[in-house]
C-alpha cells in the first residue's frame, strides 16, 4: 500500500516513574516492564484488541489512547491510512503510577511513525517526544518513554519542550510495590496546593539536583536525594498505604517515594550492595505485588 510499510510492525515500550521524589514532574526513569503494541495498515475499518491489565474497561474504537496518538502521528506527517488493525499487550499496571498512559501514548507515535515508509525521516525522536508531551501535557513520563533512561525534563517559556538524558549508574536497580487499588492522576493533582513555602521550594531544588548526581554515580546519597517537600505528603489522603510504606521504608534508610501520582511505590537502591537489597522484597504489604526491575535505557523498541 502506497506510503505504508507491508505488513504488521511490533513494538515495545517501557514502563516509566516520575518525579522520583523531589524531581516534581521533571524527573523521570524508564523500567524494563513493557507494553507491546502491534499494528498493521489495512484496507479498511478499524480493529482493537487488548490483552492484559486494564483490558476489561479500555474502549476498542477510535478513544483508545493508542489509536489517538496514532491519528495524531499520521496527521503530523499528512499520511492517512485507509484502516488499521491493532493489538496491545498490556503489562504496565494501569492508574498505577507506572506511566501507563504514557506508555500508549509514546507507543502509538512510535507504532505510527513505524508505518509510515519515511516517517522516521520525517519526524525524528525529540520531534516525537514534544508531540507525546502536547498530547500527556506534562513531559516527565513520556520523555523516560520517548528516550530511555534517566530524563529531565520540562518546558521553555516559550512553549517548547525539552528532554535531557542523564546518566544513571549500573549498579542501581528498582523494586516497584503495587497496590491492588487505582489512584487516578486527576485525583492525586487535585490534592496539591496552589502555592508552597520559599523554604520548601529551595529544600526539593536541592534534593533534585543531588538526586541528578545519586543516580549518575552516588549510589550512596539515594536516600538523601529522593527527599520530597513538594507534592508526597499532601497526597497521603489520596493513598495513606503507600505514603505508610515509604515511611516505614525510608525509616529504614531505604530511598523509598511515590511513583508519579502513585499508588505505586518505588524503592531505588544499590543492587551490588547486599546490606541495600537484603529483605526488600519481603517488604511487600499482603495483596500487593512487588517487581525487581532494571532501569531501561531503550525508549520504544520495534521488532
Amino acid at each position: 500500500m502506497s506510503g505504508f510499510v507491508d505488513g504488521p510492525v511490533r513494538l515495545t515500550v517501557p514502563a516509566t516513574s516520575a518525579n522520583l521524589g523531589p524531581g516534581f514532574d521533571s524527573l523521570g526513569l524508564a523500567l524494563d516492564l513493557r507494553d507491546e503494541l502491534v499494528g498493521e495498515v489495512r484496507p479498511g475499518g478499524l480493529e482493537v484488541e487488548v490483552e492484559g491489565p486494564g483490558a476489561e474497561a479500555l474502549p476498542r474504537d477510535e478513544r483508545h489512547l493508542v489509536v489517538r496518538a496514532m491519528r495524531a502521528t499520521f496527521d503530523r506527517l499528512d499520511a492517512h491510512p485507509p484502516g488499521l488493525w491493532l493489538r496491545c499487550g498490556n503489562v504496565v499496571p494501569h492508574a498505577r503510577g507506572l506511566g501507563s498512559s504514557s506508555a500508549a501514548i509514546v507507543g502509538g507515535i512510535h507504532l505510527a511513525r513505524a508505518l509510515v515508509r519515511d516517517g522516521r525521516e520525517r519526524l525524528d525522536d525529540l520531534a516525537a517526544f514534544a508531540l507525546a508531551a502536547d498530547l500527556e501535557g506534562h513531559p516527565d513520563n513520556v520523555a523516560p518513554a520517548s528516550l530511555g533512561g534517566f530524563v529531565v525534563s520540562g518546558r521553555d517559556d516559550d512553549g517548547r519542550w525539552w528532554a535531557v538524558p542523564s546518566p544513571v549508574d549500573p549498579r542501581i536497580a528498582a523494586v516497584a510495590f503495587v497496590p491492588p487499588e487505582p489512584v487516578s492522576t486527576a485525583v492525586a493533582r487535585a490534592l496539591l496546593p496552589a502555592q508552597v513555602p520559599h523554604a520548601d521550594a529551595a529544600a526539593d531544588a536541592g534534593r533534585a539536583a543531588l538526586l541528578v548526581a545519586a543516580l549518575a554515580g552516588r549510589p550512596d546519597q539515594l536516600w538523601r536525594g529522593t527527599r520530597d517537600y513538594l507534592h508526597q505528603e499532601q497526597r497521603r489522603t489520596a493513598m495513606p498505604d503507600s505514603l505508610a510504606l515509604v515511611d516505614r521504608l525510608r525509616s529504614s534508610g531505604v530511598a523509598a517515594v511515590v511513583s508519579g501520582a502513585g499508588p505505586t511505590v518505588l524503592a531505588l537502591h544499590d543492587a551490588t550492595d547486599p546490606a541495600a537489597t537484603a529483605g526488600l522484597l519481603d517488604r511487600c504489604p499482603d495483596g500487593w505485588a512487588a517487581h525487581r526491575l532494571a532501569v531501561d535505557p531503550v525508549g520504544p523498541r520495534t521488532g
